[in-house]
């Protein structure tokens, strides 16, 4: 259970035999963290107390061995104000978090490649001669066939999806006769793209970020991405940024990659824009970044990876037991949600959650994840959409019958994957859509990377004197009104030239 490992790592240096008076200090903290993951009820402080020095000091043991434990939740039980806390994800104290990200940031400002260097040895044990290395001076990486043809397939699939972006990307219009009005796109000129390799190498993500720069035609391209213990570079990754023709590689993760690709240093060129996911330090990072005199725009704030899956009676528990567990296997913070619709079998799908996540190389992380997630139990599938759009989630897997006909009722999703036949998966991998989405919610107001994340867009008018004879008397009003005579002299003075001409 999550209070079991919510105690082990704040209390790790306590044991069974330990007096519970030596629990005092903790107790509140870990009963603050088990409110946002568990959603437990308010009692009072001295209650808790009593309880959970007499639990802890005798039955910690017990508490360990439960497993997986997801809450089920039923709709018609829950009250407004208790439906919307379901769609509340834990708290991300970023206050605390800038407190450490900031001196870093600041340091690599002053400091450049020599900070960088210390802190990639400090924080992943790796002690590094040069921090940038250029994609085209280093050797292929040695991979085995099927590996790159599997690579070969997501890139194909990538810049195809990415590429029929740009139809919509630039348009015109003649508003009235001898106005014309165009929108034209102009790629970034540098972006910096940062490809986690904490708890997994990610590789993936270097494809789902370098492919739309270079489809956009960016002309710098970083790859931010942490070292192996050797120093060298991850091969996959190394393939798939040759392959999308990325420029650098920094061989550095953290908030240091961030602050080296925001400020520049002796090596590495500064950038205009970082994308990427990364945890709460890069996350930090970026957002700091993006107020400060380094001027970088970023592509959206970030939290814990998430999926939202909606199944009735047909989905198959196999399959959504699966996909529960493809996200929670991201990190012991993922967040996982059932939304089931009408009779399903939940016992069977808990019952497949238990089996599959044994057979696991990451289960230990898989279910601490599911351990602070949930099965909410609703009527019918429009109140599975309004919950959705509620939680709004990064990804959104409705396995259900005739799932094509619910997508007009979704509005707050990262990615949507329809139909039985839809894995969260092939979207992470190699469909062709891109898995940089917005989390904790976000997706509210954000969309996930595309094209337009690495372009911009400029507008464009131009008049004939006609078109200036017909607009230019409405402009000179409304400058008239505003009390703007230098906007409305503008005007006037043209069109008294185009008079005296006639």
């Amino acid at each position: 259970m999550v209070i079991a490992s919510l105690w082990s790592s704040s209390c790790s240096s306590y044991s069974i035999s330990t007096p519970a008076s030596s629990f005092s200090q903790h107790y509140s903290k870990v009963l603050r963290q088990t409110s946002l993951y568990c959603r437990l009820p308010t009692v009072p402080s001295g209650s808790w107390k009593r309880l959970f020095l007499k639990s802890f000091s005798t039955r910690i043991e017990a508490v360990t061995t439960l497993g997986i434990d997801m809450k089920t939740y039923k709709l018609s039980e829950l009250s407004d104000v208790e439906l919307k806390g379901l769609k509340d994800r834990p708290r991300i104290d970023f206050s605390s978090i800038f407190k450490i990200v900031g001196p870093i940031v600041e340091d690599v400002k002053n400091r450049g490649d020599a900070a960088v260097m210390d802190y990639t040895e400090r924080f992943d044990g790796v002690k590094l001669d040069t921090v940038l290395e250029r994609v085209e001076d280093l050797p292929d990486p040695q991979l085995d066939a099927d590996v790159k043809a599997a690579f070969d397939v997501a890139y194909d699939n990538i810049h195809a999806f990415h590429a029929a972006q740009k139809k919509t990307n630039e348009l015109e219009v003649e508003n009235m006769p001898g106005v014309r009005c165009r929108r034209v796109a102009r790629a970034i000129s540098a972006v910096g793209l940062y490809v986690p390799g904490g708890t997994a190498v990610l590789p993936s993500t270097a494809l789902m970020l370098a492919v739309p720069a270079q489809i956009a035609g960016c002309e710098t391209v970083i790859v931010a991405t942490p070292p192996r213990k050797d120093g060298s570079i991850c091969p996959e990754v190394l393939y798939c940024a040759k392959k999308a023709g990325v420029t650098f590689i920094l061989k550095a993760g953290g908030a240091q990659a961030v602050a080296a690709m925001a400020w520049g240093t002796d090596t590495c060129p500064k950038v205009d824009k970082i994308l990427g996911p990364g945890n709460q330090f890069v996350t930090a990072a970026k957002m700091l970044l993006q107020n400060s005199e380094a001027m970088i725009s970023i592509d959206m704030p970030a939290g814990p990876s998430e999926v939202l899956v909606i199944a009735d009676r047909t989905a198959n528990p196999c399959h959504v037991a699966a996909d529960l567990l493809s996200q929670a296997e991201h990190g012991e913070d993922s967040q996982v949600v059932l939304v089931g619709v009408g009779d399903i079998d939940f016992e069977s799908i808990k019952s497949e959650l238990r089996q599959q996540c044994k057979e696991l190389p990451r289960g230990d992380t898989a279910e601490k994840a599911l351990n602070h997630s949930y099965i909410l139990l609703v009527p019918d599938m429009a109140e599975a959409c309004a919950f959705s759009n509620l939680y709004a989630p990064e990804h959104l897997i409705i396995n259900v019958e005739d799932a094509e006909k619910w997508l007009d009722h979704i509005n707050n999703a990262g990615s949507v994957f329809l139909g039985r036949w839809t894995p969260e998966s092939v979207g992470d991998y190699a469909s062709g859509t891109n898995h940089v989405l917005p989390t904790y919610g976000y997706a509210k107001m954000y969309g996930g990377v595309s094209l337009d994340s690495f372009t911009k867009h400029m507008t464009v008018q131009s008049l004939t004197e006609e078109g200036l004879k017909t607009l230019g008397p409405s402009v000179a009003k409304m400058a008239e009104v505003e009390g703007l005579d230098a906007h409305k002299r503008a005007v006037t003075i043209r069109l008294k030239d185009i008079t005296m001409r006639v």
